[in-house]
């Protein structure tokens, strides 16, 4: 396989910068290296950040017309390429052909959302809030905010980041993870190709440094952040140390409550796409169902049915369901946490530890495998695996489970199959989490809501694109005026004016 160089994206072309460190990238599918990525240093952090303060100064002036002609041509790219993108995302992520296109879908509904920013930045206006004095007020943007993604989603989360950031007038620079960065490259060109002036849009890879230097550097105005927990909590804390508004998504542990009352085919089936697809590494994954009752036996039963069944293959194959996982290291831990489980008492129904696919031996697979039987206090629960594992806790009844996932420390997504609208709604009531879903395992909202959890998944006050995310990209200003007539006295006064 050829070993191609993986550049950085700076002021409108790519280029190789001045730092001399690289990093590999692989195939999750062989195990092989396909690509040899640029780090930045300290030199090419800099060159990126004054790139786009020079570039901020013009671009949040631009009328929002020209601003949203800029977003509906790149809109028009970036289906026109779902293709080429998805192709990128599978090779270097290895997610199968039809997840990545799902993903740059559901990252195409921001960037529509977006198409819509000159209602969204309407301000508002108070005439005559006193004698001859109107008020009114309205959005600017920050200026110059950087996005640090996960290697999960490559595409669908630059997606719900930088539409937004870049039609609220900022500029952006996207921190991609190592691990799949290609695509990033195509987004970045395809924004210029849609007409976006060079040095709005910028890709700069790197590893901790280059993190660091973002969340430090003076010229940064904000950081948006998608990662495990501990390193969401560390980029909040360093980041408004340094006078920063910061958005950091963090990890999760996300549990689905399955009732007696459920039609558990409907329920099984959906458990098992929301555990294994993607091969669980998504944040919204359902890693733990809680089996209520009686439900249990029967539930875990036809889970373990459709893990077995999960077609697990490369990315490229006709009918894959699952890829594998994204590295070595990735695939040895969860070996670590489901051997763990086993060890200290539970039930090992399907065990994917020691899957392979026939001619990729050296790939970094990891079949789906379900955990029955659970302790709260195995790592298999206390962990976010990030891998196809499912646990199964049993609870008896539904106040039992709405407790479980109170006290866990993430509060993410959450979902609950039921019949029952009473306990529905006791549910969505009582749980302590974000993100819901009532027979719908994985509630990622739609773009004109927001994406956030609650506790240890999410560090600052604003959640994800939607009006939060435009509410957070911009800082508002109010504005109070007076008029007076030239031919007689101002009427200035000492007190504050009032009537």
């Amino acid at each position: 396989m050829t070993v191609r160089t993986i550049p950085h994206f700076l002021n409108g072309e790519e280029t190789n910068g001045i730092g001399a460190r690289t990093q590999p990238v692989f195939n999750p599918a062989t195990g092989e290296q396909s690509g040899e990525l640029r780090l930045a240093d300290v030199a090419d952090l800099e060159t990126a950040v004054s790139n786009a303060r020079k570039a901020a100064e013009t671009w949040g002036d631009i009328s929002l017309a020209k601003r949203t002609a800029v977003l509906f041509k790149f809109r028009e790219l970036v289906a026109a390429h779902i293709d080429e993108l998805a192709a990128l995302i599978t090779a270097e992520h290895g997610k199968v052909l039809s997840d990545a296109k799902g993903e740059i879908g559901r990252g195409l509904e921001v960037v529509e959302f977006a198409c819509g920013i000159p209602q969204l930045l309407k301000g508002a206006y108070s005439d005559q809030a006193s004698t001859g004095i109107d008020v009114f007020s309205y959005r600017q943007p920050l200026g110059v905010v950087a996005g640090i993604t996960p290697f999960n989603f490559p595409v669908m989360v630059p997606l719900w980041m930088a539409p937004v950031a870049i039609a609220t007038g900022n500029t952006f620079i996207l921190k991609p993870s190592e691990r799949d960065p290609s695509a990033s490259l195509l987004l970045a060109k395809l924004w210029k190709a849609a007409g976006l002036p060079d040095g709005v849009f910028q890709v700069l890879h790197g590893g901790k440094e280059t993190v660091d230097g973002l969340l430090r550097h003076p010229d940064v105005d904000a950081i948006s952040f998608v990662g495990s927990t501990p390193i969401a909590k560390y980029v909040h804390e360093t980041a408004t140390a340094h006078g920063k508004r910061v958005q950091a998504l963090g990890g999760a542990k996300n549990h689905a409550i399955i009732l007696p009352d459920a039609d558990l085919d409907n329920a099984a089936d959906h458990l098992a796409a929301a555990a294994f697809g993607s091969a669980g590494e998504r944040c919204m994954a359902i890693s733990v169902a809680v089996a209520v009752g009686e439900v249990a036996d029967a539930l875990v039963g036809k889970v373990a049915e459709r893990a077995e069944a999960v077609k697990v293959a490369e990315g490229t194959d006709p009918g894959a369901e699952m890829g594998p996982v994204i590295t070595a290291a990735s695939k040895e831990r969860m070996r670590s946490i489901v051997t763990a489980a086993a060890e200290s008492g539970a039930d090992l129904v399907v065990d994917g530890r020691e899957f392979t696919v026939p001619g990729k031996e050296n790939g970094f697979w990891f079949g789906p495998t379900v955990i029955d039987r659970v302790g709260t206090e195995m790592s298999a629960y206390t962990e976010e695996i990030f891998g196809p594992v499912l646990g199964v806790v049993r609870v008896e009844t539904v106040e039992e489970a709405i407790e479980l996932i109170n006290s866990n420390p993430y509060g993410n997504g959450t979902a609950i199959f039921t019949s029952s609208g009473s306990n529905a709604r006791k549910f969505h009531r009582g749980v302590h989490v974000g993100m819901i879903g009532i027979n719908v395992p994985i509630p990622v909202p739609v773009a004109y809501h927001s994406f956030g959890g609650w506790k240890s998944s999410l560090f600052g006050d604003k959640h994800i694109y939607g009006e939060e995310g435009v509410s957070f990209y911009t800082r508002g200003k109010v504005i109070t005026q007076r008029w007076p007539e030239p031919t007689h006295a101002s009427g200035a006064s000492y007190n504050f004016p009032s009537n």
